[in-house]
């Protein structure tokens, strides 16, 4: 019997999305199945581990089940997820609490206490990252002030992969892409380190050991095997993060080469082949061996739009229900009759605060250049180009950095957004390319999984054989001066605005 399909498991922020696909990359089957956030106090922004696995189990049976797929032809499994998660686990494996998940900031006066006692230098030279509350440092001495019972029973601290890996497998790891969470992790090394593991006050204790996003740490259990309906002793990889395997599904492996992310955050990540660091952005490994990522990380990306949609689309929804047409499509078609740089309205993706490059928990979202001539569509194109804005700027801190861009692959549902596509290469400069999966993120950790079993020789092959590029967009040189102006106000505005948003 062939043992020729790969399953990918991506845990997003407001769903998880798994995937089957043959050996090379085409999607048999997939399915997505949601799960609640719960926003239980200002800076409060939390999920359920535990209903991440559920909707795994619910959704992985439903798509072997509802697909006749012989689970016997799996050959291998990768797990990516969300990053910066911290959760707690007992020695009987049980969820302690709630995981505060990327958007989280409960911990930002933590964070400033210690970059004070520590020295911000300090702490960027080993980690290579910034202390900010949206990583998981802070949120680990944040149970240790704030739960120190629930703190006491803690045996290890999970990233998102590495929870739904140990419900699969009983086998609690660390991949190495998921290390930036932690500042004491040395990102030119790719290992802990204790000293600053002691400074922090983390018991090292509680940290995984690291391993390759590629090496194979378990198997499927055959509890795990019923719950999922799939069989027991399926290979699962160490997996790693969401962008990372996104990175990868995009074919971006080499130096230079640069992800561009759609996804409910947005963003962008870069490929390097040394340790190159810079405090506005964030830097974390490749699952690639031998490869960094120079990202910039924003809160505003798919999740922009689909707040619009939901606050503003109800006409949209009903034609949607009446046609069959998708109601963010829809509203991509009401934007496009709105000419570039939307009649002076610029928007503030900064919706849950914002990350790179200005690391400010409280920025606020903002619309700006209203007046009684304005419709729902220059607002509607004025989010897409607020978000393509903030990828702008991430990019010009990379540059000064001294990295180096060429054209840039798109991942997420984003993607699937013509305009939105056109948009960001007229505002960036830099042409897009879309590869021919919509499950691009699945699709890199299932490659994991590929590389892991030996289905590929190695990463060239596996993205030689599973990516392919379907849409380029160049940009459009005659909008550069327009968008010259909009981008200056966009950088203005919050300079502007940042006294009024800290108050």
């Amino acid at each position: 019997m062939a043992k020729d399909l790969l399953l990918g498991i991506d845990i997003g922020t407001s769903g998880c999305k798994m995937a089957l696909f043959s050996q090379n990359g085409n999607v048999i089957c997939s399915i997505t199945e949601e799960y609640p956030v719960y926003y239980t106090a200002p800076g409060y922004v939390e999920q359920d581990p535990d209903d991440w696995w559920n909707a795994v189990c619910r959704g992985t049976k439903k798509m072997v089940s509802e697909h006749a797929i012989n689970p016997e032809n799996i050959a291998g499994v990768g797990v990516d997820g969300q990053g910066w998660a911290a959760i707690a686990i007992d020695a009987d494996g049980r969820v302690l609490t709630r995981n505060p998940i990327w958007m989280d900031t409960r911990a930002e006066a933590i964070c400033r206490e210690l970059n004070e006692t520590i020295g911000e230098d300090r702490i960027f030279e080993v980690s290579g990252n910034p202390l900010k509350a949206q990583y998981t440092t802070g949120k680990i001495v944040w149970y240790q002030r704030n739960m120190p019972d629930i703190y006491k029973k803690i045996d290890k601290i999970l990233q998102s992969n590495s929870f739904i890996i140990y419900r699969m497998t009983g086998v609690m790891s660390q991949d190495i892409s998921q290390g930036y969470a932690f500042h004491c992790f040395d990102m030119r090394n790719g290992c802990w380190n204790n000293d600053m593991a002691a400074a922090l006050g983390i018991g090292r204790h509680l940290l995984p050991d690291i391993t390759k996003c590629h090496e194979v740490v378990g198997a499927v259990t055959p509890i795990a095997a019923e719950r999922m309906g799939i069989v027991a002793g399926i290979p699962v990889v160490a997996g790693g993060l969401d962008a990372a395997c996104g990175t990868l599904g995009a074919g971006v492996l080499h130096p230079g080469q640069t992800q561009e992310q759609g996804g409910q955050a947005g963003g962008m990540s870069i490929c390097l082949d040394k340790c190159c660091a810079d405090p506005r952005l964030i830097l974390g490994y490749h699952v690639v061996p031998g490869r960094w990522l120079l990202q910039g990380g924003t809160t505003g990306g798919g999740g922009a739009m689909r707040w619009f949609s939901e606050q503003f689309g109800y006409e949209e929804k009903m034609k949607e229900q009446e046609t069959g047409c998708s109601s963010l499509a829809l509203l991509d078609n009401l934007a496009e009759k709105v000419m570039a740089g939307s009649d002076g309205v610029v928007f503030l993706p900064y919706m849950a605060g914002e990350r790179s490059p200005i690391w400010d928990e409280k920025a606020k979202g903002v619309f700006y250049g209203l007046d009684y001539s304005k419709t729902k569509a220059h607002m509607m194109r004025a989010v897409l180009e607020g978000v393509a804005y903030s990828l702008r700027h991430n990019l010009e801190v990379a540059y000064s950095a001294g990295a180096q861009v060429g054209t840039m692959r798109a991942m997420g549902g984003a993607a699937n957004s013509r305009l939105w596509m056109q948009i960001k290469a007229d505002i960036t400069g830099k042409p897009m390319e879309v590869p021919n999966s919509d499950t691009v993120t699945t699709l890199g950790a299932a490659m994991l999984a590929g590389v892991g079993v030996g289905m590929y020789r190695d990463f060239d092959e596996a993205v030689g054989k599973t990516v392919q590029v379907k849409r380029r967009y160049e940009p459009h040189g005659a909008l550069k001066e327009e968008y010259d102006r909009g981008y200056e106000t966009y950088l203005r505005l919050y300079a502007s605005l940042k006294d009024i948003m800290d108050r």
